[in-house]
């Protein structure tokens, strides 16, 4: 299988890489637009500030390129949140996969929300054997508003989607690689697709 990591200068690349071989496979790191296509199955992580990383895919052309992927995409934390139509960090308009707008947690919790909360209403083949309200491990002060699309929900002061659906792409807002046993099932699941 050629799984490649969408390398675009905005990702939490190595420890997906190590998660992903702990699954015995090697993940590829690229941000050619040839290899990605040819990929079986493709990362988008991001870590970091959606404006400057919009910024650096539209630089590499790979805006254009992400939405008209057609093998599984997973988009994980920042990468879930620029396949968003919009985001209001850096009034980013976003790549547009998924339908909904990305919100900033109010004053009302401590941001970021960092660390361990539970996921539900769990819909979706990524989440086989995953049980309802099984904990992940989150960072960000950013949301996900609920759609047609989410899978996945998680109370933070407000009830988000913290996983995403829309044809061949799937978004997790939490970090599956830090996220121990039902995190990796997650990561299978998503090689099993």
């Amino acid at each position: 299988m050629k799984l490649v990591i969408i390398n675009y200068g905005a990702g939490n690349i190595k420890s997906i890489q190590f998660a992903f071989k702990r699954l015995g496979v090697d993940a590829i790191l690229s941000n050619n637009p040839e290899t990605i296509r040819a990929a079986d199955k493709i990362i988008f992580p991001g870590v970091g500030e959606a404006r400057s990383a919009m910024r650096m895919l539209k630089e590499s052309g790979l805006d254009k390129i992400i939405p008209t992927l057609k093998q599984p995409v997973l988009g994980i934390c920042l990468g879930m949140q620029l396949l968003c139509k919009y985001t209001e960090e850096g009034d980013t308009k976003g790549i547009g996969v998924f339908n909904t707008a990305v919100k900033r947690f109010s004053n009302v919790v401590k941001v970021p929300q960092m660390g361990w909360n539970v996921i539900n209403n769990l819909k979706s083949d990524l989440f086989k054997g995953v049980k309802e309200n099984e904990y992940m491990y989150l960072v960000h002060s950013y949301y996900a508003e609920h759609c047609d699309e989410t899978i996945a929900k998680t109370d933070y002061g407000v009830n988000y989607a913290s996983a995403l659906q829309h044809n061949n792409f799937y978004g997790v807002q939490f970090h599956p690689e830090k996220s121990s046993t039902a995190g990796a099932r997650i990561l299978q699941n998503f090689l099993n697709l």
